[in-house]
């Protein structure tokens, strides 16, 4: 137990101190999450029963049922004199899920989706080919996050900016 202690210590003294310095720029220690993102559009959500992903991408594929949750949009509360800015979340009638990925780059990739009606008759399989894009939303200095995101309708399946 001690040793975890310890290295828990340093862990933290080592992450604080590479925030410090002159010149040096403190990044946020977060982790991202290697997933490509499907909303259900709110007018299509009365047709999806059950959703099926398959995403490939460097030649690999991975596939898997997505469990859809309600999605939502941000509401500006806006700021106060101090400073301090809010937002809230606003249920927007689509429905969320992500597919989970070992690995995630820019390059081309792959996404199917197929699944069920309400009713159980099959959805159309729909696929797409996009890049996922790279955002540098902490600065450059920070790191860049890889974001690959779709969104499924009627017509098929959209990249989603």
């Amino acid at each position: 137990m001690r040793r975890q202690g310890l290295l828990l210590a340093l862990m933290m003294t080592a992450g604080l101190a590479s925030g410090c310095g002159p010149g040096a720029v403190a990044c946020p220690a977060i982790a991202q999450a290697t997933v490509v993102s499907v909303t259900v559009a709110a007018d299509y959500v009365p047709h999806v029963g059950s959703l099926h992903v398959k995403a490939c991408q460097d030649g690999t594929c991975k596939e898997a049922d997505v469990e859809l949750q309600a999605g939502s949009t941000s509401i500006d509360q806006g700021c106060t004199p101090e400073g301090v800015c809010s937002a809230t979340a606003s249920p927007d009638g689509t429905k969320v899920g992500m597919l989970m990925l070992d690995t995630l780059t820019e390059s081309l990739m792959t996404v199917t989706s197929s699944g069920h009606a309400a009713d159980g008759s099959p959805l159309p399989v729909h696929t797409l080919d996009f890049r996922p894009k790279a955002n540098y939303p902490f600065g450059v200095q920070c790191g860049k996050f890889i974001s690959a995101s779709v969104t499924l309708d009627g017509t098929g399946l959209h990249e989603r900016s």
